[in-house]
């Protein structure tokens, strides 16, 4: 063969670059089918069992997921890609003690654009906190930093100094709720030097919670300078367009304007509300009745402001924070969950369930 030649791809390469194919035409049996057909072709191959388990955990089939992922990780030990997607899938069966030092692999995945902050102080690895400053520094998407802002208030209660950089979209907000000194990650700061540091991401797993000790909400609330917005039932439609499951997780424009047509209903949507940050949608949903959304940082916002908090969730890439098949949240006490009933069924179903429930309301 000439050394510029490609070579030719295996059956099971084959049979994988078929399957992510038909992933993207939302082709979900035959995906799933022929990521079989991979592992069966080449037994031995960890790209094969890793897609197997990647899409897997994709169609809503943690389990069978994670016994993929664990022969993956088998055949590739220390593997971070494999690492975190046996992580995720773990965390959606609510398997946190074993899932989230799993997670902390994703700062090795290039893929995920998840860098770890470099900072001249020791990291906190977990365990009882035998120090008294601790700096917390935010990543990855408004939900997620509204999500884990629970375990400040939780870590001072346990005698440490929090000091919690936060977005700054989410700053007055948090300044004003959580009871830690919080400041805006932007620019040149000055700060008390901690004694440790730890990424807002890993503080489950750093704190060494189960799920069923999770700190529970509400813990935010808005400012009394706030605006109001009256009763109602606020919506949200749509998510960040940048997104990896935007096309999934946000609403088609019939269905958007189903939900908008609820009675009493208000679109939440900053460019709708005038919002200049999350203190002032926080203001908007605290004299609300009822949020509905889709799954985005409104909806963490609502549920941890302790709302009643309906929030719509696709079959396909699911997110491990909601788990499967469940209609309620460890994380959040006044969330309901309504779920595509199936990979295939869109919206649909999901709104005939919630103008059911409104009407029972």
């Amino acid at each position: 063969m000439a050394a510029d030649q490609t070579p030719e791809p295996t059956p099971s390469e084959a049979l994988r670059a078929q399957a992510r194919a038909a992933l993207s035409q939302r082709q979900y049996a035959e995906a799933e089918a022929l990521f079989a057909g991979a592992v069966e072709a080449e037994p031995a191959s960890w790209g094969a069992w890793h897609d197997r388990g990647a899409v897997l955990k994709m169609v809503g089939k943690p389990a069978e997921s994670e016994a993929a992922l664990r022969k993956a990780l088998a055949l590739s030990p220390g593997n971070p890609r494999t690492r975190h997607a046996l992580g995720v899938a773990l965390l959606s069966q609510g398997q946190y003690v074993e899932g989230w030092p799993l997670i902390d692999a994703r700062h090795e995945v290039p893929q995920l654009q998840l860098p770890k902050a470099t900072l001249p102080y020791p990291e906190w690895r977990g365990g009882e906190p035998a120090f008294t400053k601790l700096l917390i520094y935010p990543e990855q998407g408004f939900g997620d930093v509204i999500q884990y802002a629970r375990l400040a208030p939780w870590l001072k209660a346990r005698g440490v100094d929090v000091t919690l950089f936060t977005h700054p979209l989410l700053t007055r907000l948090m300044a004003d709720s959580l009871g830690v000194r919080v400041i805006e990650a932007a620019g040149n700061v000055e700060f008390p030097v901690p004694d440790h540091w730890v990424m807002s991401g890993s503080l489950v797993g750093r704190c060494g919670l189960s799920l069923e000790a999770i700190p529970s909400a509400p813990y935010l609330s808005p400012p009394a300078s706030a605006p109001k917005m009256g009763g109602g039932v606020g919506v949200v439609t749509r998510g960040r367009p940048e997104h990896p499951n935007d096309a999934n997780r946000s609403l088609p424009a019939d269905a958007a304007a189903r939900l908008l047509a609820l009675p009493g209903a208000r679109s939440l949507h900053p460019d709708d509300t005038g919002a200049v940050d999350f203190a002032d949608t926080a203001g908007f949903i605290a004299s609300l009745d009822l949020v509905i959304s889709v799954d985005t940082a409104t909806a963490h916002l609502a549920a941890a402001m302790g709302k009643p908090t309906w929030i719509l969730l696709p079959a396909f890439m699911n997110d491990w924070r909601w788990m499967e098949g469940r209609a309620d949240s460890p994380w959040y006490p006044t969330a309901r969950l309504f779920r595509q009933p199936g990979l295939d069924s869109g919206w649909d179903p999901v709104l005939d369930e919630v103008e059911a429930a409104v009407a029972a309301r």
